[in-house]
């Protein structure tokens, strides 16, 4: 940007229609968006022609954008870079072929070129630029009209008017202008003058541009696209760069620049000076990455979206600290916390256990208010995940202080001890995983479950709960606060409780080290699609089967069955398919279990299989992959124990299965062949759950394949550190050739805890 004292248009009124949003989510809003393309998206690395597959992706974009009914505008370098490409094609071609011989074939591209003025290169490619354009915007039927201007264009007050004229009467025509500067006329910049005052703006760049028109067409909001992800507090590469997510006008004096881009003639000091006056005179604006090759085919969508991408500039700074400044104070306190003696995280594990107990009626009307919220809002099974109750509370305060019992040898506990030559020993201990994530919905009373298992484990937390529970889950988070001061380590547990959407907190891959998503298969669903660069802990399904054999126990069949679908249909360890051995069809053990499930009201659906042995049958299941989370339920018919377990292998999500037999040698087999997480015999399958493992609570379920699996306790949440103790060994005392050799003597392995 050049500000200059020239006074041809002075600080912005305000728009008609309001401020710059303050919020990202907000920008769902936007109705009229100018994007600008910096040098560096449009132009390909050698800085001779256009990069071709990041332009189409920005047109399709935009054009979407325009279909749904939003006003696009597209500011556009290029032009020189298009031009340059040409001229140097027409130079090579207009070479006289004896020169172009007598270089040799092998030295043709090695040819000198003369330095080509950029005034030439944007007269012979601005044609070429907007015919390209035109040609990617008509694929989505999509009309365009090029505007071309100068700084002198905005002196005149008449083509100042004119100019606006122009696009409002395109946009109301549903065209998409696109504007860029003449650069075959245009004078040079007057160089430092953009230091001398803040009322006026010149005309020296695209990012001035963008703003200039972005202000004067009242845009909702500016996307300024370049070669970087966007803000930062130090120049990019530099050691400790920050990416600012949100930017406020006061931060100016934090924040220290760097060079200016490759190309192109503006830095990222003037784009955030571009983008201060332009969210002065009411747009929003976003500096974010066009050049990324996997996030640049949805980078301006996902910005309209509301999603956490580049640096939105706001007005409006929040009064509490950034989900990144919690997520920094939560890992700070976390290696505190895992540096305390065993007994002092007993300690403030039981002083939560207290609180729940103590502060029970502050607990319960909080809740009382999220109920009354949510009753018209939320379908009978969530209500009752949302509910508190005095035994609830109970529950939950003995089930902490059996966690207090158990976290005595948990962190620094030797699980190898090994000499591996005379005074060199090696321990593999265990260690906190770092910072975690736990992600959950309606049910409050995982607060502080899951708090209790973090400060059990040594780990930092962010919380990020449902808005429906959100009074609960705030006075809960304060308990957990109150009890960790005993300790000073209070920060160790956050709540996030501002407008993150869940995707942008999965997209901290250098901040959290482990994600838990607690709540319906859709949420573990898209938290697995988002969370790309974090692991995650947890299973997007929970299709539990339960398998009748036809050598079963009749009452405990019943019995486990009612229980398994009626218990708590809701739960992700809830019976949805029940496989029956064939030979119990037309049996009173099978017209037994029918009966039960028509009283407890379940749905029947019948499996392909089982449809073809009846007359008339319940509605044939659409899916045998299906987890309905309510009175309903599949039967399918299978001819042996074998055939069952290959039916759970292929539709199952390998959460919990249950074979009914009294048969022991059919039991181990199926025990021992079937890979889920959970596997059971002659047990319901609602005892897939921590406290029931006797885990004292649990974090979640697994059913990946590595690290933990089921029902996810203490021990899930903790990792390894190898440790060396020597004096002064080396590793080429150990050489093939050395005169040392490994001793590999396994030691005895006795608990103890390091800090």
């Amino acid at each position: 940007i050049w500000l200059c004292n020239v006074p041809f248009f002075t600080v912005p009124l305000a728009r008609a229609h309001g401020k710059s949003f303050a919020h990202r989510s907000d920008l769902r809003q936007a109705k009229r968006i100018l994007v600008k393309l910096g040098s560096a998206v449009v132009t390909r690395g050698d800085e001779c022609g256009l990069a071709l597959g990041r332009l189409a992706s920005i047109v399709e974009q935009v054009a979407m954008l325009q279909n749904q009914g939003r006003e696009m505008m597209i500011v556009t370098s290029g032009a020189v870079a298009f031009g340059k490409q040409r001229l140097r094609h027409e130079i090579l071609l207009s070479q006289s072929v004896r020169q172009a011989l007598h270089s040799g074939q092998n030295q043709l591209k090695d040819m000198s070129l003369p330095v080509l003025e950029a005034r030439a290169c944007a007269a012979a490619g601005q044609s070429g630029l907007m015919a390209l354009y035109e040609a990617m915007f008509t694929q989505y039927s999509t009309c365009t009209a090029q505007i071309l201007v100068t700084n002198l264009d905005f002196h005149d007050d008449q083509k100042r008017r004119n100019l606006n004229s122009t696009l409002h009467e395109l946009l109301r025509m549903n065209i998409v202008p696109i504007i860029n500067t003449n650069d075959a006329v245009v004078p040079p910049p007057e160089p430092n003058s953009d230091l001398q005052g803040v009322n006026v703006i010149s005309i020296k760049d695209n990012d001035s541009l963008a703003a200039r028109l972005a202000v004067e067409m009242r845009a909702d909001l500016l996307i300024a696209l370049s070669d970087v992800e966007g803000l930062y507090d130090s120049p990019p590469g530099s050691d400790d760069a920050k990416l600012l997510d949100t930017f406020y006008p006061g931060d100016q004096h934090s924040i220290t620049y760097g060079t200016k881009s490759r190309v192109g003639i503006g830095g990222m000091e003037a784009k955030v000076k571009a983008a201060l006056w332009a969210l002065q005179g009411g747009t929003s604006v976003v500096i974010a990455n066009g050049t990324h090759p996997k996030v640049t085919g949805h980078v301006i969508t996902d910005i309209v979206e509301g999603k956490k991408v580049g640096t939105f500039f706001s007005e409006v700074k929040p009064a509490g600290p950034t989900v990144e400044q919690q997520t920094e104070m939560a890992r700070s306190a976390g290696r505190t916390l895992a540096s305390l003696e065993p007994e002092q995280r007993s300690e403030i594990i039981c002083a939560l256990a207290d609180l729940l107990t103590e502060r029970k009626d502050e607990i319960l009307s909080a809740n009382k208010k999220d109920m009354e919220h949510a009753v018209s809002r939320l379908s009978p099974a969530m209500l009752k995940r949302l509910s508190l109750s005095s035994s609830k509370l109970n529950s939950l305060s003995i089930g902490l202080r059996q966690i207090a019992v158990s976290s005595q040898d948990s962190v620094g506990r030797v699980l190898r001890r090994t000499r591996v030559a005379n005074n060199l020993e090696l321990e593999q201990i265990t260690v906190p995983i770092g910072v975690l994530l736990v992600i959950f919905e309606s049910r409050p009373d995982c607060l502080p479950q899951v708090s209790a298992l973090a400060i059990a484990s040594g780990n930092a937390l962010l919380l990020k709960g449902g808005k429906e529970a959100a009074n609960t889950n705030r006075i809960l988070h304060e308990l957990a606060q109150e009890a960790l001061s005993i300790h000073g380590v209070k920060d160790a547990i956050q709540l996030v409780s501002t407008r993150e959407e869940v995707e942008d907190l999965c997209r901290l891959e250098k901040m959290i080290d482990l994600i838990i998503p607690r709540g319906s298969s859709q949420l573990v669903r898209d938290i697995q699609r988002a969370a790309k660069g974090i692991p995650v802990l947890g299973h997007s399904e929970g299709i539990c089967h339960v398998y009748v054999d036809h050598e079963a126990s009749v009452d405990k069949a019943i019995k486990i069955i009612r229980d398994s679908k009626c218990d708590y249909p809701a739960a992700c360890n809830a019976m949805e398919t029940l496989l029956v051995h064939r030979e119990l069809l037309r049996t009173p053990l099978f017209d037994q279990i029918i009966d039960m499930l028509r009283t407890e009201h379940v749905k029947i659906h019948a499996g392909p299989k089982f449809a073809s042995y009846l007359t008339f049958s319940p509605s044939e299941v659409k899916s045998l992959r299906t987890e309905y989370g309510d009175l309903e339920c599949c039967i399918e018919v299978v001819d042996s124990m074998t055939e069952a377990v290959d039916h759970i292998h292929k539709y199952g999500s390998s959460h919990t299965d249950v074979i009914v037999t009294e048969n022991e040698d059919t039991a181990e087999q199926f025990l021992q062949q079937l890979d889920s997480a959970c596997v059971f015999w002659n047990a319901s399958s609602r005892f897939a759950d921590g406290y029931r493992f006797g885990l004292g609570a649990e974090v979640g379920i697994s059913t990946a394949r590595i690290h933990a699996r089921g029902p996810v306790g203490l021990d899930g949440l903790l990792t390894t550190k190898w440790v060396l103790r020597g004096e002064g060994h080396t590793a080429a005392d150990f050489s093939e050739q050395g005169s040392m050799t490994y001793l590999h003597e396994n030691l005895p392995v006795m608990t103890r805890n390091f800090a």
